[in-house]
């Protein structure tokens, strides 16, 4: 067994580095090839994200779209009850003026009829 040497660590160590280099050369030299295939997949893989970002700005675009529409109706409806809820008001302030005047009415007629009363009996 004169052949058998026994590496040490600077020959491990070597040898460790010689497979990194290799392994990194088959890595580059894939990566380089134009393979049609890969060009295929790769342009797949851009136009699904490209549907996918299509679709994410159509979702928020209807979802601002909704929410201005609530706004809206929303804004319809506050005017609208305000505008009923002022209605009531000129309403029932109409009612207490007309109230307000027919007491006055009947209480100067009550007087007239007391001054009358009075003076009947004179």
């Amino acid at each position: 067994m004169s052949g058998f040497r026994d590496k040490g660590f600077g020959d491990r160590l070597s040898t460790a580095e010689s497979a990194r280099k290799a392994m990194q050369q088959r890595f580059q030299s894939k990566a380089a090839m134009d393979d049609p295939a890969l060009a295929e997949r790769k342009a797949a893989r851009q136009a699904v994200s490209a549907a996918r970002e299509v679709r994410l700005a159509e979702r928020e675009a209807a979802k601002l779209a909704d929410k201005a529409r609530e706004a809206a109706e929303r804004e319809a409806r506050e005017t609208t009850e305000r505008n009923l809820r002022l209605e009531e008001q000129a309403r029932e302030t109409l009612e207490r003026e007309e109230r307000q005047v027919a007491l006055e009415i009947e209480q100067k007629a009550a007087r007239d009829a007391r001054y009358a009363a009075r003076k009947a009996r004179r």
